[in-house]
């Protein structure tokens, strides 16, 4: 090739099959290709490679020896495969791929018996015994017609073709690749090739993007491989694997084909964007893989993971075969972004949990703390094809899990209490694996204790959609580190998994009658002392008092019946409205209605027991009391109820808008969903859930609309800083704040003693009066406070721990338990009785008939244009326009705390990996020098930073041996052998691979020693120097040939041990 080509044939496809081919793939033309279909363009089996494969791959193993099936089971199994009933695409799709996978049941006679065997048409579990083939321009006929269909390359496994690739030149759009790939799929074109297919590509130079049969355009994904970056270790062998030479028959096999010129392959290239993706999803082993392990039918959709679901299950599955201690396996925190599939993570995870050959008969436990939530899940698995019994109480939970009678259980977390309880039952396997939903804001009190004391050596995994705050660290510390690579919503975005969100200000503009407010507190709370009318005047003078004022919520409703009309009404696209209480829905309900343009129905939870009140809010609650009866009347059931609105909302025409409180704010997913109406204050996690609600891809969606009429963009503003990499998080921090449980413990029965000490002259202990009238005195009142507060603190952290539930009897529990209910009553009623506080219920009815009659509402207001919240410039104006976050840290400032955050971490930590910490310090002070002498701005000094953070605190080695992954403690020690290990006459790799050989002989060397206070074992030590010496002098010295003197051998151990001691005492 003389000239510079532009074209797909030369940019995209033939360096394509090139590099397919160096991968293991063999080429083959279309013409051979056509021989092995019998002539047929209606064919797309290699007929004669299954054929032959078949036989390769498959033996009948019975009463020790081995036989081959029969012909006739052959051509059965391929007649099986070939004449499938076209049922539609992905229904076909799915009943081939549980052929591919499960393999089929032939019977066949062997030594007179006659019985049922297992074929299977590909080996799963040893990718090289396959065969796997290449076709270009690979002719198709049409369904119903002569012409065909051409598709740039076939890929092909065991002559079943596999995946196919869209070819496309770099000037022309993925968009177009994607269109034709999705065409070709139609029941008109060649569905009879897809339904084989398990990956498609659409490629060229400089993109890629893929996706599974059925795949709509929008959730078409984009491959992102960390260790792929230009200069990694694996990108230079890829370089290697891109311009190796061709065998000779194939490269003039290619010419031919091609019509190439002879030359074509004598020149280099650089590695593409094509060549990672085609690297990362089509290598052999990898292709098996993402088939076998990581796509799933859900519901009848065929789904493949995306890039960050597949690694963080690699990385999980590495973690659990760890263990903690010799009975326990390491757990961690799994996080996924809202949106982005994290209940198919959950289940990818089970499959990839049952199918690893290292983790004999996994036992599943999915725990939530919503029942709503257990229900989804439970009915994700089942639409998966996973069957997960669902526990319905905490007896039937005990049955399940103690009767080994399910291999997956859904439960919520509430149940172990109660199966605890009923018998004292404990399973010590360490192949339970117990997978928490949104983990650590479930593992509070006693209910969590409870399970880790029914599976004392179980697997913890957590998974959450948001990031960590800080009081959740400790929670967060029980299942152990995070595990990577997390996925944030910000990356989320950048990948297209989820759609932007654009934030609107309104504001309805309100006056209010102040003398008539002011004459009416003056006569309704004469009896009331100056305090309690000052408390009582500043609760109702809050936002959320008049976020309830009738004239507020009407104002509200005619403007959202507005807004949605101008924008929404008639596209298919629904609407949610968060109100700030049940009795305000119903308001907000009544006033659509009322104003009758759009559709609405409510959806709350059931109003509380008691008569009159709601305890949340304490308001009065006819109304919602009478609307609860009404819909029970109807629907049947508070089951029935929410399914019936919830399939309403989500697949009818004729519900535009739900309105909500607490529900369906989080773990509920309806792509339609394209606004959000905030008029109630929500904070932190719960805001974060909630705006996830909208930024879910559905056809013609491009973005999801935060309207804001609540005021909280100050809020919104807090929640998605937690959405930086870990703002606020180091390990040392964590390590720092974590409160010592035992010696908490040892203090509550002093505290219980000091509480009761009050109380001594009491006489009468059942006589509650006699109580009151000691706490009479003020000082007296005030130390009761302050002593009943730090029991309750110090109960609450005995209850979350199994060692306290594990010690302490029964009785006893009830007794702490019991009390600390009759004091906190008590401290309610002598604050009323002595006018410390309001019975605020007692003029709730009246104060809001008094803001319904003297709030104003006049006009809304907005606020701002809608503004992507994740275009910084725009959202960090809208914010200085409306004053939020005018006291943020500068960016300066922000990196200098994560600099020497991180700095005080690789200090504290740097005898356990020296090596690591060693060049993580020499880059964070390079950071801080640069910055300091103005080589680089704040925005780079504050990004430097915080990826170094992130690498230390994820501990991500780079450019380390394949053979060292997730083994910690070997990699600590490989990086002290690398210092050793240096010489002239022996090559960097060998040098490498010995100092790796050598990491794991250690480590397997302290494990077989390993034994409890081995560090005040003298004995034990000099067993383990002696083996190590051994091993250094036979194997590295004289089998290695690596001149190391007895002093260097000797400095070796002298350091190896030294971080062995400081990683035991981490």
């Amino acid at each position: 090739m003389t000239h510079f080509e532009i074209n797909e044939k030369y940019l995209s496809q033939i360096p394509a099959v090139q590099l397919l081919i160096n991968l293991g793939f063999e080429f083959i033309s279309p013409a051979e290709a056509l021989k092995e279909r019998q002539g047929r363009a209606s064919n797309v089996l290699l007929e004669n490679i299954l054929r032959g494969q078949l036989k390769e791959i498959n033996r009948i193993r019975y009463k020790g020896g081995e036989y081959l099936f029969s012909e006739e089971n052959i051509q059965t199994a391929i007649q099986k495969l070939k004449n499938i009933r076209y049922d539609g695409l992905l229904k076909t799709n799915e009943a081939v791929y549980d052929l591919l996978t499960l393999g089929t049941a032939l019977e066949q006679t062997i030594e007179g018996d006659s019985k049922s065997f297992n074929l299977n048409y590909i080996d799963w579990r040893n990718t090289g015994r396959n065969k796997f083939h290449a076709v270009v321009e690979f002719s198709v006929e049409k369904s119903r017609s002569t012409e065909t269909v051409r598709p740039d390359i076939v890929l092909f496994v065991n002559g079943i073709p596999f995946c196919v690739i869209e070819c496309k030149a770099p000037q022309i759009g993925l968009e177009q690749a994607v269109s034709q790939a999705i065409r070709n799929q139609n029941d008109d074109h060649i569905p009879r090739l897809f339904v084989y297919v398990q990956a498609i590509l659409a490629v060229n130079k400089n993109a890629a993007m893929y996706a599974t049969a059925g795949t709509a355009a929008k959730f078409w994904a984009v491959w992102k491989e960390a260790n792929l970056e230009d200069g990694s270790r694996e990108h230079t062998s890829l370089q290697k694997t891109v311009n190796e030479p061709l065998p000779k028959n194939t490269a003039e096999k290619l010419k031919e084909t091609f019509s190439l010129p002879d030359e074509f392959f004598n020149s280099n290239r650089l590695v593409t964007e094509q060549d990672k993706a085609l690297y990362s999803l089509c290598r052999p082993e990898r292709l098996l893989e993402l088939a076998w392990k990581f796509t799933l039918f859900d519901g009848g959709i065929k789904k493949i993971a995306r890039y960050q679901q597949y690694f963080v299950i690699k990385s999980t599955l590495q973690r659990v075969k760890q263990f903690e201690n010799q009975n326990a396996r390491k757990g961690g925190i799994i996080w996924q972004t809202q949106g982005s599939g994290k209940s198919l993570t959950m289940v990818l995870l089970a499959r990839n949990l049952a199918l690893d050959p290292d983790l004999p008969n996994p036992r599943i436990v999915l725990v939530t703390d919503r029942d709503d939530l257990d229900r989804q899940l439970g009915n994700t698995f089942a639409a998966c094809g996973l069957d997960a019994s669902r526990a319905t109480s905490g007896r039937n939970l005990l049955e399940l899990v103690a009767e080994k009678k399910a291999g997956i259980i859904t439960t919520l977390i509430h149940k172990f209490d109660k199966a605890y309880t009923a018998r004292k039952y404990q399973d010590e396997s360490p192949d339970i694996f117990v997978l928490v939903d949104e983990g650590h804001r479930t593992q509070f009190g006693s209910f969590s204790a409870r399970m880790r004391q029914m599976f004392p050596n179980a697997c913890y995994l957590g998974f959450t959609g948001t990031p960590l705050l800080k009081k959740e660290k400790n929670n967060f510390q029980k299942f152990g580190e995070l595990l990577e690579p997390h996925y944030s919503i910000t990356q989320a975005v950048a990948d297209g998994a989820v759609v932007p969100l654009l934030y609107e200000g309104r504001h309805v503009e309100m006056t209010q009658n102040q003398s008539a407010v002011d004459l009416w507190f003056e006569r309704h709370t004469q009896g009331l002392s100056k305090e309690q009318q000052a408390d009582l005047k500043r609760k109702y003078a809050r936002a959320e008092m008049l976020n309830k004022a009738e004239q507020v919520i009407y104002m509200r409703a005619f403007d959202i019946s507005e807004h949605y009309r101008a924008n929404w009404q008639g596209t298919g696209f629904k609407a949610q409205l968060v109100a700030p209480n049940k009795a305000a829905a119903l308001k907000y309900h009544e006033f659509l209605n009322e104003i009758g343009h759009v559709s609405s129905e409510v959806m709350i939870s059931p109003p509380d027991d008691r008569e009159g009140f709601e305890e949340t809010d304490e308001e009065t609650n006819d109304e919602v009391v009478k609307f609860w009866t009404k819909m029970i009347k109807r629907y049947g059931s508070e089951e029935e109820y929410n399914k019936q609105l919830i399939n309403q909302f989500k697949y009818g025409d004729d519900l535009e808008i739900i309105i909500v409180v607490d529900k369906l704010l989080t773990g509920f997913d309806a792509p339609r969903n394209v606004v959000l109406y905030l008029c109630r204050v929500l904070r932190e996690h719960t805001l974060l859930q909630a705006i996830a609600r909208v930024n879910r891809l559905y056809d013609g969606k491009e973005y999801g609309y935060i309207v804001d009429y609540a005021s909280v963009l100050g809020e919104l503003d807090r929640a998605l800083t937690m959405y930086s990499a870990f703002e606020g998080f180091d390990e040392g921090e964590i390590s720092g704040t974590l409160t010592s449980i035992k010696s908490e413990l040892e203090q509550l029965p002093g505290r219980y003693s000091a509480l009761w000490d009050i109380f001594k002259t009491v006489k009468h202990s059942y006589d509650e009066e006699e109580y009151e009238k000691l706490l009479a005195d003020d000082e007296l009142r005030a130390d009761f406070y302050a002593r009943l507060s730090d029991y309750a603190k110090n109960l609450a952290l005995a209850l979350s721990s199994e060692y306290f539930l594990s010690e302490v009897d029964d009785q006893t529990l009830q007794r702490y338990k019991k009390d600390l209910r009759k004091f906190q009553l008590l401290r309610a009623a002598v604050k009323l009785r002595y006018a410390e506080a309001v019975d605020y219920r007692e003029y709730e009815p009246r104060i809001k008939k008094l803001l319904d009659t003297h709030i104003m509402a006049s006009e809304v207001v907005q606020l701002n244009e809608p503004v992507n919240i994740f275009d910084d410039k725009m959202f960090n104006q809208i914010k200085d326009e409306q004053g939020v976050g005018k006291n943020a840290r500068s960016t300066a400032s922000k990196a200098d705390i994560i600099a020497h955050a991180t700095k005080k971490v690789i200090c504290e930590k740097m005898e356990e990996d020296p090596a690591f910490y060693n060049k993580f310090s020499k880059l964070i002070q390079q950071a801080i020098d640069d910055f300091r002498a103005k080589r680089i701005s704040d925005l780079d000094y504050l990004k430097k930073v915080s990826e170094i953070r992130t690498k230390v605190v994820g501990r991500v080695h780079e450019d380390v041996p394949e053979k060292l992954a997730g083994n910690d403690d070997a990699l600590a020690y490989f990086g002290v052998l690398k210092t050793f290990f240096t010489q002239e006459n022996v090559p960097e790799k060998e040098l490498e691979q010995i100092a790796a050989d050598t990491a794991t002989a250690i480590h397997e060397i302290l494990s077989a020693h390993s034994k409890v206070h081995f560090w005040d074992d003298e004995d034990a030590q000099k067993q383990v120097i002696n083996a190590i010496d051994d091993y250094l002098f036979d194997e590295v010295k004289s089998s290695r040939g690596l001149d190391l003197s007895l002093d260097q051998m000797d400095d070796i151990i002298e350091k190896v041990l030294l971080v062995a001691r400081h990683r035991s005492f981490k």
